[in-house]
């Protein structure tokens, strides 16, 4: 039996994916309003850049449009500051060309939704009741039937694409460490 192209990403993916979480010290960062912030900050920038190539690669603004997280990383932001910041750093927009990149960059942004329940209860945990966390409190309800929704999208990719579903997923793990843990001087 052949694994799911879903399984078959998940391992091409594990070693970047690791490194992320190894270098990201998403506890340090978290333990501090100003650390929170400035964590939400660089999420935002990346967000930034990578939402709208995925939006354009795959061409299906219904499948896409409940993903965007951007709506909550600015509802954060917003209810830390009062006010958007003017100016949030974006790293350079990647190159997707196709389904299959796009949906391989998107395993990583929906894979984040599902972890990032984890650092919502934490930063929950240290900072109390009424810090903003639209961004970590997922979809509520909707992150279960969502998920299916994108693995089904994912699995039913034609295996002519995978190989580009593998080298995205890759890719943006891979600039999302670097953009998340890159010193802001």
């Amino acid at each position: 039996m052949i694994d799911s192209l879903h399984a078959r990403l998940r391992d091409a993916t594990q070693a970047a994916h690791e490194a992320l979480e190894r270098d990201l010290d998403w506890e340090a960062r978290v333990a501090t309003l100003p650390g929170y912030r400035a964590l939400l900050v660089r999420l935002r920038g990346f967000h930034a850049a990578y939402e709208p190539a995925i939006a354009a690669a795959l061409a299906d603004a219904a499948f896409f449009d409940p993903r965007r997280r951007l709506p909550a990383l600015d509802a954060d932001l917003h209810a830390l500051d009062r006010a958007a910041p003017d100016t949030v750093p974006a790293p350079a927009a990647p190159r997707l060309d196709g389904a299959g990149a796009a949906l391989g960059a998107l395993y990583v942004l929906e894979g984040s939704t599902l972890g990032g329940a984890v650092i919502g209860r934490h930063v929950a945990r240290l900072h109390g009741e009424g810090v903003p966390l639209a961004y970590y409190a997922g979809r509520g309800r909707a992150t279960g039937p969502l998920w299916r929704e994108f693995r089904k999208r994912l699995d039913g990719l034609p295996e002519a694409e995978a190989a580009a579903a593998f080298a995205a997923g890759i890719a943006t793990f891979e600039a999302m460490r670097g953009w998340l843990t890159m010193s802001e001087g």
